[in-house]
């Protein structure tokens, strides 16, 4: 055994590892990270089967994007774990049958695959001198070489499709709304001292102090009153 199939077995272990880890660990968080390392060692894997664009594509896109997003969306969502396990076991037969016939299905798939082709061969192209030498093929250079000239226009279409998903994100997003508090930045800045502090002169509606006093000493007297003849009527 090589070096390189000692690797891809090394990352293949590692792989299955992280992948059951992320539907068996109880914290989403957990399971997000361990997304994260199974899809590091698919990229060790691509990268061994000389395929180094798609590699980095899912190192810089699920990883470094789509994989931070699910993480900051996690921790920010209250999640309550143990009302998501509830009928785990209720579901589990279906669910695993469902699996196992899922991996059938991609081993027949896989190993019909393997068997039927044959080992990459380098192709020869004609050096200065009429003879045949071997040369490298680049995985991305031929990947972007077909991207831009067989398949341009389906590339152009995906790419349009993606500005309008993107335009009508942004669109519903920020639709107008009654519960929304919103504020021109152009207003603000237009703004003078006058338009934000006004002088208003108002009459006192408020009793004066000897006003009050007089009041509170004439409902005292009153009290005082009610009292003593409260007092003398309960007298036998």
């Amino acid at each position: 055994m090589d070096v390189t199939t000692g690797m891809f077995y090394a990352f293949s272990a590692v792989l299955l590892f992280a992948a059951f880890r992320v539907i068996t660990a109880r914290n989403p968080v957990y399971a997000a990270l361990y997304l994260v390392l199974a899809f590091f060692q698919a990229s060790g894997i691509w990268i061994l089967l000389k395929a180094e664009f798609l590699a980095i594509t899912l190192v810089l896109v699920y990883v470094g994007a789509v994989m931070v997003l699910f993480l900051f969306v996690v921790m920010m969502l209250d999640i309550n774990v143990d009302s998501l396990r509830q009928g785990f076991w209720k579901h589990f037969p279906l669910a695993g049958g469902l699996g196992a016939l899922i991996a059938l299905e991609m081993a027949a798939v896989l190993m019909g695959g393997f068997r039927g082709s044959e080992a990459p061969k380098m192709l020869s192209v004609k050096g200065l001198m009429g003879g045949e030498t071997g040369a490298r093929i680049s995985n991305t250079k031929d990947l972007g070489r077909l991207l831009y000239t067989d398949y341009l226009y389906p590339l152009e279409i995906a790419a349009v499709i993606l500005l309008v998903a993107i335009i009508a994100a942004i669109a519903l997003t920020l639709r107008k709304r009654k519960d929304s508090k919103y504020l021109n930045p152009a207003e603000q800045v237009r703004v003078q001292a006058r338009d934000r502090f006004e002088l208003v002169k108002m009459q006192a509606t408020t009793k004066t102090i000897a006003g009050n006093a007089e009041g509170v000493a004439a409902e005292s007297a009153n009290a005082s009153q009610s009292a003593a003849a409260a007092g003398a009527g309960a007298k036998p």
